[in-house]
């Protein structure tokens, strides 16, 4: 099945598309299925009001402007079937002298652990170097959270350093480990693999 036309970016099983008001009803659903897989580490849009709000701020018109935009969304879909199988999110996109961004993300049941967020993250890296010129992508992420910690070292992200309470998840402040990619890193990454 051909990728829909509102196609950021496209691998070979996934493609990354922004958020949509008509993705309320299956996003929900997905975030409801995913709440044991993402317990105290995320805390996803699980309502209609909260997912509308996070359409707006994330793909309304101001995220579209790759110049100004301070916040965006994307959605990862598996390309066979269209299906939601993850988020990531670039926020607080700050430019001049430091022109990075944190980056955000979880996977949506039942894709968890199939691949696709690895996938994904190496489009929204080509995303956020390429389309949206950045120089710094930022991760922070809780310290006993192996597997999205194993994710991003695999994508050539680098431990810079643990911040204690953060962030406010789930009700508690949470220590998270922060992480980060540079433009030239990212390159010189990709040159390797293809030699």
């Amino acid at each position: 099945m051909p990728a829909p036309t509102n196609v950021l970016v496209a691998g070979e099983r996934v493609y990354l598309r922004r958020p949509v008001p008509r993705d309320a009803d299956a996003f929900i659903a997905a975030v409801k299925a995913s709440r044991s897989l993402h317990g105290q580490w995320v805390q996803a849009p699980a309502t209609r009001a909260r997912f509308i709000d996070y359409v707006r701020r994330f793909a309304g018109a101001r995220s579209r402007d790759a110049r100004t935009a301070s916040h965006v969304g994307m959605i990862v879909c598996r390309r066979e079937d269209d299906a939601l199988v993850g988020v990531f999110n670039f926020s607080e996109i700050v430019r001049g002298a430091l022109n990075g961004t944190y980056l955000g993300y979880y996977a949506l049941a039942p894709h968890a652990g199939e691949g696709y967020m690895a996938e994904g993250l190496q489009l929204v890296l080509k995303m956020g170097f390429h389309r949206l010129r950045l120089h710094r992508i930022e991760v922070n992420i809780q310290p006993a959270n192996k597997r999205s910690s194993a994710l991003v070292r695999r994508a050539g992200f680098r431990r810079e350093g643990f911040s204690p309470r953060y962030a406010k998840i789930a009700g508690r402040w949470r220590d998270h480990e922060r992480w980060a990619i540079l433009e030239e890193d990212w390159r010189a990454r990709g040159r390797r693999k293809r030699a």
